[in-house]
């Protein structure tokens, strides 16, 4: 990073040594953070579950780095690149307490899970691969991909709704105890849908005393949820760096424990060194997003992910508290913060189809200017996202609140 950046992180004052509950509600320091970023004013954004904006700090590195690729061309990309690639790697791998060795960067958390999913060696015509209907579609797709290249029996189960710690966990339980052929798990940290965050180190604990192991979607639990990694229990884990941790958009990266490396196929023919990047064959990365991840990652720490997950789940639970008790509308969130995160989501209540939740979405935008996403998937329904980011002002959580109400009628 240049001095500016430098300065630019610098300008925040440092959280260093306060108390993440007490910080989150300290809205002067949280417009400050705010102040970083430029962003529209034409919509309440609350649809930062896709991504997570650059701030300004990062654009400008950002930036930066794209003219000199074009500038420099080949002669950089061949001479200077490698260099910066490995320092944003060890970067990375530094701020979430693995080795580089264990990190290869991808573009995105879906490539990582094809990579772990669809490069799983241990698997035999007739075992069991687990996946719920929590779980992100393009992982699911790969999963259900293995029953017809591994002939393996792919079994899906639901989790409870509404839901609680000791109900999915039993779930889990009694799916592994149902099919003891299983040897390989999906679980999804955070969902995309409903945000429920689940307690992924027991449930992995769970597989591997049944004999199987886990591959981890991490992509909206990585820079939201401060579980060192090597917490979760988990060996294979599919990250994404351009929701939480406000890298450029096209970032990702895969996680292999140290020593499962041989676990997994090398990439499409490639030659088996033994280390993670023969496991993924990106191509032609964009230079630019990598040279930039090193200052996302600066402003993540500078932040916090304590810090971080204390805001997201303030302003979460802002919406929550005040729509509860309405019994027009059906809240898909726990009130157990350890099955929370920033994503939350709802319903009118008895509109379960997807047509009905877009349309309310929809209508939240023409009449209040209120931007958020239907999802489908689940197996209760449908149902409207809502997704704050560490910039969102209480007022704009008003404003949903708002929205919702004159939606329900």
């Amino acid at each position: 990073m240049t001095d500016a950046d430098l300065h630019a992180l610098d300008a925040l004052p440092d959280p260093a040594g306060r108390d993440p509950d007490r910080l989150a509600a300290d809205e002067d320091w949280w417009s400050q953070v705010a102040a970083l970023y430029d962003l529209t004013d034409e919509v309440v954004m609350l649809d930062n579950g896709y991504w997570g904006a650059m701030a300004r700090p990062v654009l400008q590195s950002y930036q930066r780095a794209t003219a000199r690729v074009n500038r420099e061309n080949a002669w950089f990309g061949r001479r200077q690149f490698p260099a910066l690639l490995e320092h944003a790697r060890a970067t990375l791998a530094e701020a979430l307490g693995v080795g580089p060795d264990e990190i290869a960067l991808t573009r995105g958390a879906t490539e990582a899970m094809q990579v772990l999913i669809a490069g799983y060696r241990h698997l035999s015509p007739g075992d069991t691969v687990l996946y719920a209907d929590t779980d992100h579609e393009s992982a699911i797709a790969a999963v259900q991909w293995l029953r017809e290249r591994r002939g393996v029996d792919v079994q899906r189960i639901v989790l409870p709704e509404p839901f609680d710690h000791d109900g999915i966990v039993d779930t889990y339980r009694q799916a592994l105890a149902r099919y003891p052929r299983t040897r390989l798990l999906l679980l999804t940290q955070v969902g995309h849908r409903n945000g429920m965050l689940l307690p992924v180190a027991e449930i992995s604990a769970l597989a591997r005393a049944s004999g199987a192991d886990v591959v981890l979607d991490a992509a909206h639990g990585v820079g939201q949820v401060d579980t060192p990694l090597h917490a979760l229990g988990a060996d294979f884990v599919g990250i994404n760096l351009h929701k939480w941790i406000g890298a450029p958009v096209g970032m990702g990266a895969l996680y292999v424990r140290r020593g499962r490396v041989q676990d997994l196929d090398p990439c499409m023919g490639e030659a088996d060194t033994g280390d993670i990047d023969s496991r993924v064959h990106t191509g032609t990365v964009n230079f630019a997003a990598v040279m930039a991840l090193p200052a996302a990652v600066s402003l993540h720490q500078r932040i916090g992910v304590a810090n971080k997950r204390a805001r997201l789940l303030r302003l979460r639970n802002q919406w929550l508290d005040a729509l509860r008790h309405d019994a027009r509308i059906q809240l898909l969130a726990s009130p157990d913060p350890r099955l929370s995160s920033a994503i939350a989501a709802f319903r009118l209540r008895g509109q379960v189809s997807l047509e009905a939740n877009a349309a309310t979405a929809e209508q939240m935008l023409q009449q209040s200017g209120v931007f958020v996403v239907a999802r489908e998937g689940l197996a209760s329904g449908a149902c409207v996202r809502v997704t704050p980011g560490i910039f969102t002002a209480p007022s704009q959580i008003q404003s949903l609140i708002d929205a919702v109400r004159a939606v329900a009628g």
